[in-house]
């Protein structure tokens, strides 16, 4: 089974790659997943049909493109085409709808999976609150319990709050683009620990939900070596 994963940036590919890895391992398959980080979310082009422009290298802007070249590559193989991103303001039921529609349509012969994060990827880690404290053992239990899961709160700056109890109101006044700093090392730091059985995000069970039925419809290839998991770097 080939697993190819596209995320809108290395934080949310840091944690998406070490979830399904863990999901592969709890269902003893056989798998190479490769994990493809872009710059940004971006937005669908207007005609999906066109070329994605000159230097384009945002998610959105190169979905259609790289779906018609997946389905080139991997058409009627045992692959499955995953794409991650936050929700952010966006309707989730909506846009989910919107990407599983560009998938099918240009992706046609592979199956896909679409995961979205509610409002960001934080989400994802503060739903693994064991992970969390792992991580980081002086995380501020009082302020999590004020969270409530996959609510549209600021998540990012919910999370910091929790793991930076101290000193989490100059980190937020500071923003962005200093933040994206240490989203990258929540995303490090946290993923290590975190196992899909203890996320109680509720898009993270929707993509996870998604993910196992279809890697469960996985097609039988004669002669499949030992189950495990081979990572392409990213």
């Amino acid at each position: 089974m080939h697993i190819e994963i596209l995320t809108e940036d290395r934080s949310g590919a840091v944690v998406v790659e070490r979830l399904v890895t863990r999901l592969i391992e709890e269902e003893h398959a056989d798998a190479e997943v490769a994990v493809r980080p872009h710059r940004g979310c971006g937005s669908l082009p207007k005609d999906w049909d066109t070329r994605p422009v000159k230097f384009a290298s945002s998610l959105l802007d190169l979905l259609p493109a790289k779906c018609r070249a997946y389905n080139k590559v991997y058409g009627n193989t045992d692959t499955i085409l995953v794409v991650i991103m936050d929700s952010d303001a966006n309707d989730p039921d909506e846009l989910r709808q919107e990407l599983y529609r560009v998938c099918k349509k240009y992706a046609r012969d592979i199956r896909s999976v679409i995961g979205l994060c509610t409002e960001e990827v934080e989400a994802w880690l503060l739903g693994d609150i064991d992970a969390v404290l792992k991580a980081y053992p002086d995380a501020d239990l009082k302020a999590y319990q004020e969270y409530v899961q996959d609510s549209i709160c600021g998540t990012w700056e919910m999370l910091c709050r929790v793991t930076f109890p101290d000193n989490y109101e100059d980190i937020i006044e500071i923003g962005y683009p200093a933040i994206g700093h240490y989203k990258a090392r929540w995303a490090e730091v946290i993923s290590p620990y975190m196992e899909p059985g203890n996320n109680v995000s509720p898009s993270f069970q929707t993509f996870k939900n998604a993910l196992l039925a279809a890697m469960r419809n996985s097609v039988p290839i004669p002669d499949m070596p030992r189950p495990g998991v081979r990572r392409i770097s990213f």
